[in-house]
């Protein structure tokens, strides 16, 4: 369950950063506030899952989503760049969070 609410959290994660750019430096309002509660709903579950999880692979497991989720969300919806090295890095990154999933003990 634990892991569950690190994944969730990294989802959240994605939509807190890609409304920290919608937002425009927080000068429009509605991206500001979706913002502010993907940010608290992601922090909250993530230090939910800390009381079972050790920090390091649950924190990388955490940003690898937010980091892969939000370029791939910028590739597919914003217009970002689509690259082939891009594609394989963020291949890594998901690879790399499934390991650290896989690899993490509950106490």
């Amino acid at each position: 369950m634990a892991w569950l609410l690190v994944v969730v959290a990294g989802l959240l994660e994605t939509g807190f950063a890609v409304c920290l750019k919608l937002s425009h430096g927080f000068t429009r309002l509605w991206p500001t506030v979706a913002f502010a509660a993907f940010a608290l709903g992601s922090f909250g579950l993530l230090t939910l899952s800390l009381k079972k999880l050790d920090v390091g692979p649950a924190y990388a497991v955490w940003t690898g989503i937010g980091a892969a989720g939000t370029a791939i969300y910028g590739m597919v919806f914003l217009g970002d760049l689509v690259s082939t090295l891009k594609i394989v890095s963020i291949s890594l990154v998901i690879i790399g969070v499934i390991g650290l999933q896989l690899s993490g003990s509950a106490h």
